[in-house]
Formats: C-alpha cells, sequence, structure tokens
C-alpha cells in the first residue's frame, strides 16, 4: 500500500495547474508532494501509466524521496510486471530497510515469481519489523500450503486473520485456515476453528457456514441448524442455507420448522429442489393435496441443469405415481454425455423402463450401464 501523503498546501495545488506571471513561485519540494498525490490518486483510479508518468515527474525533483520506488513497485505490481515491481521493492529497501512493508511486498513478489527462500527470508524480515503485518503472514501460509506443510499453513492463515484489521479480511483468512482443514478432512478442528472465530467476534455467512458444517459432522444438529439460520441471516441472497435449515428440521423430525425454512429458501429463490423437499414433508403429513401442488411447482421451476435437482424430482414423481414422467426425466438424463460413467443412473433407469415395458430405453440403458461398469453381470 501507499504510505499516507502528507497534506498538501495550496501552492502545491496550484504546481499541478500551472501558473503565470502573478503566481507566486512554487518551490520544488511542493510542487514534488503534489505530483506524488497526483500519481497515488492516478494509481488508485486504475490509470496506471499516468501514475507512473506523474512518479517520474516527481523524480526529476525529489530523486532520493524513499517513497518513490515503493510507489512504483505498486504500480508495476498491479500492472503484473513482477520482475519491475521486485527491483522497485529492493530499492525501497536500500533507502528504508526498517519498513515493514516493503519486506513484505517484495516477499509477496518473490513467492509469485517462484523464489521460494528469497520470499520466506523477506517474509520474516518483515515479521520482525511488524509481527501483525496480516499480507505477511498469508503469504507465507500461501508458501506452507504449496510445501504441503498443512498445520503451518493453518497457523500462519490463523495469525493473519487475527492481525487483518476489518471484519470482511479477517473472515477471508478464517476461510483459508478452514478451507485446508476440510480438504484434509480435519472436521473436528473445523469446528474448533469456525467456533473461536464466532466467539472472536466473525460473524459473516461464510463463518458461520462452516461452523454449521462443523457441529454436522459433530452430529450436534440443533446447534448446527442455529448456526445456519444466522449464516442465512447475513446472505439474504443464499437460498441454500435456508434449505440446510430445512434438511436438519426435517432429519430432527421437526416438519413444521422444516417446512417454514424450506418456505424461506423459496421467498429467496424459487427453485425445484426446494419444492421436492416440501413435497416429500406434506406426503409424510399424509397431506396429499399440497403435495401434489409442490410437485407442479417443482415442475414449473426445474432448470433442466441441474442434475441433482432432475434425479430428486424423477424419484419423486415415481413415488407419486407419475413413472412415466419420471422415466422420461431419467431418460433423459442417462443419454447426457457427462453421465456416460453414472453406472447407477442408468440402472436405475433400465429398471423403470423394465416396469413400464419400454424396451427401447431399457435396452440403451443396460448398455451404458455395462459399458460404464465392467463388473456389472446383470442389468437390471
Amino acid at each position: 500500500m501507499f504510505p499516507r501523503p502528507r497534506a498538501l498546501s495550496l501552492i502545491a495545488l496550484l504546481a499541478l495547474t500551472g501558473c503565470d506571471d502573478e503566481t507566486p513561485r512554487v518551490k520544488p519540494k511542493d510542487h514534488a508532494e503534489g505530483l506524488y498525490v497526483k500519481g497515488t490518486a492516478e494509481y488508485l483510479q486504475g490509470h496506471f501509466d499516468a501514475a507512473l508518468a506523474s512518479f517520474e515527474a516527481m523524480k526529476q525533483l525529489a530523486p532520493d524521496d524513499p517513497r518513490l520506488p515503493a510507489a512504483r513497485g505498486e504500480v508495476y505490481l498491479s500492472m503484473g510486471r513482477l520482475t519491475e515491481a521486485a527491483a522497485e521493492f529492493e530499492a525501497a529497501l536500500k533507502l528504508e530497510p526498517k519498513r515493514s512493508t516493503n519486506w513484505s511486498r517484495l516477499g509477496f513478489i518473490q513467492a509469485q515469481l517462484g523464489q521460494v527462500a528469497e520470499a520466506q527470508s523477506s517474509l520474516r524480515k518483515a515479521l520482525a519489523l511488524f509481527p501483525q503485518d496480516f499480507n505477511a503472514l498469508e503469504s507465507l501460509g500461501d508458501l506452507y500450503l504449496k510445501k504441503g506443510e498443512h498445520d503451518a499453513a493453518v497457523r500462519h492463515f490463523t495469525l493473519a486473520a487475527g492481525a487483518a484489521p476489518s471484519p470482511e479480511q479477517k473472515s477471508a483468512l478464517v476461510i483459508r485456515a478452514l478451507d485446508v482443514l476440510t480438504e484434509q478432512r480435519r472436521h473436528a478442528e473445523v469446528l474448533t476453528v469456525a467456533q473461536k472465530a464466532v466467539d472472536d467476534g466473525i460473524h459473516t455467512a461464510e463463518v458461520l457456514s462452516a461452523l454449521g458444517d462443523g457441529l454436522v459432522h459433530a452430529g450436534n444438529l440443533p446447534e448446527a441448524a442455529n448456526a445456519y439460520r444466522d449464516a442465512a441471516s447475513r446472505a439474504p441472497r443464499d437460498p441454500t442455507l435456508w434449505e440446510l435449515v430445512g434438511e436438519i428440521q426435517t432429519k430432527l423430525d421437526k416438519p413444521g420448522d422444516a417446512i417454514s425454512a424450506y418456505k424461506e429458501s423459496l421467498r429467496v429463490r424459487d427453485r425445484a429442489i426446494v419444492h421436492v423437499a416440501l413435497a416429500r414433508l406434506y406426503l409424510g403429513l399424509k397431506d396429499k393435496s399440497a403435495a401434489k401442488e409442490e410437485l407442479e411447482a417443482a415442475l414449473g421451476s426445474a432448470s433442466g441443469q441441474d442434475m441433482r435437482e432432475l434425479r430428486e424430482l424423477a424419484d419423486l414423481l415415481v413415488t407419486m405415481e407419475r413413472k412415466p414422467d419420471a422415466l422420461r426425466i431419467l431418460a433423459g438424463l442417462s443419454a447426457e454425455a457427462d453421465q456416460a460413467k453414472d453406472a447407477e443412473l442408468h440402472v436405475t433407469t433400465a429398471r423403470l423402463a423394465q416396469e413400464l415395458k419400454d424396451k427401447g430405453i431399457l435396452q440403451a440403458a443396460c448398455a451404458r450401464a455395462t459399458a460404464a461398469d465392467a463388473t456389472l453381470k446383470k442389468c437390471p
């Protein structure tokens, strides 16, 4: 990041707009300061070439200003010109060797260039000067992750989260740690890290959702439902969080609460998969009329692109004695190229085709089933 510019005097501002014979003579120092602020503003607006031009003009007036190489380094970094950015931060360090940000930026760039040992050295120097440099901590975490040192990666992402200034940054870094643990199937640790983050005041939808996941794996479904509900309140455009609440309440044999949750999901977005879940709940409550309404709503809102949605819909159609409609859906899915290896789908299709005496679909589905699974001895 650029250092905070010093306040400009009125004379420095006038220096940016030119002068005439009646304008007081502008001091080079003030003119240089004006060019620095101008270059900073251009950089923040994404006008990188203009920013470099302003900094070059500043260099003619104040060649020894220690902010210049770091400022140019930031611009080159944003332009993806990593080698030039590294050279600028190395120059900045010769002028300000105790400025932690310069070491942090250099380490980040070295990591992008594949210079792992150099990057680790630079980042550790940044942290020695400023242990709360969350950018340096995250960059070290990245390096450890690439080396397969998962514990060290998690530790550094967690430390970075603790040092980050904003709730959004804290959340993103906690999620990075949680992602590593999730990929390693370390679900107990996911729960521990997510719970601590929430206890520390990080209440974003992402962290609360991760807490819900951890609670599910721990078998604590009531608390998981609460976590997903809290997450849903912070992500009003995400229908899946309410869907998760509905699924949990269904497992807890609380159909009323499940129906309420599913309806909240539908308020966010009308989706066939949720109508299917509601239909099943109504069937369990012996309310066939409501179940039929939900089935029709599911058929009307099905996207035709979601494989899980279509298979759930086909299964519901079978349950509700609309097997020909179910077979049409399954036959279409079975014929999809990206479902070629799904032997279970093909066998299910074949069984329903056999029941309905559709020889054409039966033969095609069996052929796909045996192609997908060479060990299959009988179809259907």
